[in-house]
This record gives structure tokens, sequence and C-alpha cells, in this order.
């Protein structure tokens, strides 16, 4: 209802602004065609393979139906490209956000195969997540669409400015492979994913509409079109989860979030409103590296940072319910949205 009332308030306030319509109608659309695929994805025996070092608890949810990014992915890509089908930048943001899906589902399906909770090596996924991203940074770069004002700028707070130059292409790609495996870090735990998703889609999309020079309303309704299919997806998704996104919804949310704010030079807004995602990413980088200095030759073993890595495990493991965790996070994550929005401009 926040993020309702939100856009309802940008599309009366701002002029150009048409956030409520997209997140409706894809929510709506997602509603719908998830209440037609999750039974079809049980039929096809698409459960989900609990990896065995996880949490004990979560063993129950093994064959749960997974893949769940199929049905709702393309939802919000659909009705965020019908919005302005003229725009040019949509295609690529399209284009990179199917991309992934179609990664993801690759793994996904690897994985069900093979029944276990790898599928494709971390380096062959890795090269085709690349390959994927330097084709939509060349796409917008022909397009002069990376940067501000003048190519390779990236927007900072307080109206500063960093001029990249060519150094945009390697960040750029830094972007989408960070953020689509962070977000894919995050899908741990019933809903968490696909609320922070919807709420991070949503706060770019009122970034865009309120940060001045008439702001941004293609993307804007991208993004809220992108964070309505998240929405629907949480009617099925939230704790006890009739299905997940698997990797094939959530290499796909971030994508499109990288891909959004490298067209928008929202980069730090996403960094900022993207908080969870960056710290889940992080907690796993910390708890490898300080497991790996402190590690003994002769026992193997090293000290954790963390309980458990990715960080929700953390706090699940330190005593707190699924629910609990997932709604701190949500509300984190709303906080980080607000906060973004104070430090416009």
């Amino acid at each position: 209802m926040l993020l309702l009332g939100a856009c309802l308030a940008s599309d009366l306030l701002v002029p150009n602004s048409l956030l409520t319509p997209p997140l409706l109608l894809a929510a709506g659309i997602s509603v719908a065609v998830c209440h037609w695929g999750v039974p079809r994805l049980r039929a096809l025996k698409l459960g989900q393979v609990i990896r065995s070092e996880g949490p004990q608890a979560h063993h129950s949810k093994a064959g749960t139906p997974t893949m769940g990014g199929l049905l709702v992915v393309p939802v919000g890509v659909l009705v965020g490209g019908l919005i302005s089908p003229e725009d040019p930048r949509l295609l690529g943001v399209a284009a990179l956000t199917l991309a992934s899906m179609v990664i993801g589902a690759i793994d996904d399906w690897r994985s069900l195969t093979r029944r276990t909770n790898t599928g494709l090596s971390p380096r062959g996924k890795l090269l085709l997540q690349a390959a994927a991203a330097l084709l939509f940074l060349l796409w917008a770069g022909l397009g002069g669409w990376l940067g501000g004002a003048e190519a390779g700028d990236v927007a900072l707070p307080l109206g500063w400015v960093l001029p990249l130059g060519l150094l945009i292409w390697p960040l750029g790609l830094f972007v989408v492979l960070a953020e689509s495996n962070a977000t894919n870090l995050t899908d741990g735990l019933d809903g968490l994913a696909a609320g922070c998703g919807a709420i991070v889609f949503s706060g770019l999309g009122l970034q865009l509409m309120l940060r001045g020079h008439e702001g941004d309303p293609v993307l804007a309704a991208f993004c809220t079109a992108m964070g309505g299919c998240w929405l629907g997806f949480l009617a099925f998704n939230h704790n006890p989860a009739r299905v997940f996104m698997g990797d094939t919804g959530s290499l796909a949310m971030g994508s499109a979030l990288a891909a959004v704010g490298l067209l928008s030079n929202s980069l730090w807004p996403l960094l900022l409103m993207g908080g969870v995602f960056l710290a889940e990413s992080l907690s796993v980088i910390l708890q490898v590296w300080v497991f790996k200095a402190t590690k003994n030759p002769a026992t193997g073993e090293g000290r954790r940072l963390f309980r458990m890595a990715p960080l929700h495990h953390h706090f699940e493991l330190g005593g707190l319910s699924e629910v609990a965790v997932v709604n701190r996070f949500w509300l984190t994550s709303l906080l980080l949205v607000v906060v973004g929005l104070l430090l416009l401009p």
C-alpha cells in the first residue's frame, strides 16, 4: 500500500508522471499468470533442490516449484515496454533483462535435471552474463545513453559529477554483474528478494520523476512495471512460498535494475536504495575472505565472520524467524529508498 500511495502521489503532483497504471497492471497480470502457471510448474516437477549446507529449517522447502521468474519477468518487461514502445532505450533494457532470465533458466534447469543445487559452473555463468552485459553496453554506447549530459559522467550526491569517460564501460560491466549476482544471493528466504525488488524498483521510478528536468517518465514507468510484477509474484512467494523465482527471476531482476541505473545515470540512487542487495553480496565476500585469511593449513578450518552467509542466514541462525528477517529487510529497503529520495539534488 505504501508503494501504491507513493506512486499515486507522484502521478497527481508531478507533471508527466505515470507510475500507478503500470504498477497495478503488471501486478494484476502477474497474479493471474502465477495462478495459472504455478500448478503447471508443479506438474512439470520443477521442484527446488535445497543445498545441504544451508539452514536445516529450509530442507522442508525441497520440492517447491522454482523457475517462477519465467512467469512474471516477461510480464514486467511487456507492460513496461508498452508504456512507450517508441523509446529505443527500452529495447536494450528488455533485451538484457530477458537474456539474464534465459541464463538463469539454463542454470536452474541444469540444477533440476542433475538434482543438485549447482547448475552452470560459476565461470560459465559469469561468461554468459558478461557477454549479455557487453552487448547491452555496446547498444547503449552507440545510442549515446551511457552517462549524463557528457558521455561517461556519473552523477553523485550533492550535485557532484564523476567524469569517467571511457571508464564508464568497465564500470557498466561491473554494475551489471554485481547487481545481478547480488539479487541472486538475496533470493534465499520466502518473499525476501521479491519484496526488496518491488521496493527498489518503485523507489528508482519515483526518483526518476522527482529529480527535476521533467524526470524520465519512460524508464520510471518501466521501473514500476517491474516492481508491480514482483508485487504480484509475492502473492505466491510470501511465507510459506508456493513458488520460488529461481536464478531465472533473480538474475533478471538485478540486470534490469543495473540497466535502468546505467541508462538513467542513477547508479548512486541504485547503490543506496539497493543497500540490502549490497549488504548480502558483501557478507558473502567478507565471509570467504576471512575464512581464507584465517584458514589453518593443518585442519583446513578458518574463522567465520557471520554464522552463515548470505547475511539473511546470519540473522536466521541468530534466532529470528524467517518472516521476521524478511520483514526487517523489507523495512530496511523502504528506509533506504526514503533516504535516497531525500538526497535528490
